[in-house]
């Protein structure tokens, strides 16, 4: 028989690369459930999702039938070898559960390294020359802040640190280093490939230090939650700023924004919040910071490219016995 697979969440660009990926390989199922209880007795013996052996998983899907927690792991398990999800980040899926029940779970690095980089650097460059403040106080009538040149500075003079050098931490340094910025990084392990002008600090509170600028590159795991707490937020120079685009709950919310109230921190830059689509309304008060509505990847050029890649994994499962995408835990 030939083998299906499920389709789970938005197709938006790739819809050829789809036919031709699985034409004579396998029956494609597009997900159709608008609840989770739908989608559960689709998954049920003779439902009509049962017999799956992979699944592309979009975050869109969480809108219909949540996250893939222990129970929809359990429900796909019986037949189910191989989850390709599409995205980085993928802590919307219960990985400790998908290991017990024998799942393999891929995502999509390298696809949104260059995407997710430039909003990092966007938001490096606002919140170092207020940008987004003073294009706000232009649309009220009110022309440009006065007090703008008092809390601007030119990158040459600042000192970017990245916390995780990755692809996209990697492509951030890449962006940064014409600008003269000192850049600055942290690592589980020194990055071999690392360039020599992109110094390693073994000691993550040595660096928070001398460091202006914190951009976050880490995935948000049990281990990272809260990483960026009270403590290293205190360890940054006075006047610091905060950039994140990877995931809200990797920093401690309530400490960034007491930082914030008692001028420790000068700004932030945020694509990601700990409750998303909700942004904490304190944040709103903060005039100098600059928000946006977790954008990292939106554009098409991307997002085709990360349709591609999760598709390519989950077809190479079928064809090779995996794909090349293996997330960490489970290599």
């Amino acid at each position: 028989m030939v083998p299906r697979v499920l389709i789970c969440g938005d197709i938006v660009w790739a819809h050829d690369e789809v036919r031709q990926l699985f034409s004579g390989i396998a029956d494609v199922i597009l997900m159709d459930s608008q609840t989770r209880a739908d989608f559960l007795q689709g998954l049920a013996p003779n439902g009509r999702y049962s017999g799956m052996i992979g699944v592309y998983r979009h975050n869109t899907s969480a809108d219909f039938v949540g996250v893939f927690d222990e129970e929809i792991i359990a429900s796909l398990a019986p037949t189910v070898k191989w989850i390709a999800h599409n995205g980085a980040g993928y802590d919307q899926i219960d990985v400790a559960a998908c290991k017990r029940h024998g799942i393999r779970v891929s995502n999509t690095p390298g696809a949104v390294d260059e995407a997710t980089a430039t909003t990092a650097l966007y938001l490096i460059l606002s919140t170092l020359r207020q940008y987004s403040f003073s294009e706000r106080s232009l649309r009220a009538g009110t022309w440009k802040p006065p007090t703008v040149p008092a809390l601007s500075h030119d990158p040459s003079t600042r000192t970017l640190a990245i916390l995780g050098l990755g692809g996209i931490g990697s492509r951030l340094a890449e962006f940064a280093h014409p600008l003269r910025m000192r850049i600055l990084y942290h690592s589980r392990h020194k990055v071999q490939s690392a360039p020599e002008w992109c110094e390693y600090f073994e000691d993550v509170e040595e660096m928070l230090a001398i460091t202006d600028i914190l951009s976050i590159h880490v995935p948000l795991r049990a281990d990272t939650e809260g990483l960026v707490g009270e403590r290293w937020i205190r360890k940054l120079k006075k006047g610091a700023i905060i950039v994140n685009t990877a995931r809200g709950k990797v920093i401690d919310e309530e400490a960034m924004i007491r930082a914030l109230e008692d001028g420790h921190l000068s700004s932030v830059g945020l694509d990601v919040y700990p409750n998303e689509p909700n942004v904490n309304p304190r944040l709103l008060e903060f005039p100098t910071v600059t928000l946006l509505p977790h954008m990292g990847t939106e554009n098409q050029d991307s997002q085709r490219r990360m349709e591609v890649r999760a598709l390519t994994n989950l077809r190479d499962f079928l064809v090779k016995g995996a794909g090349s995408d293996l997330i960490p835990e489970m290599r």
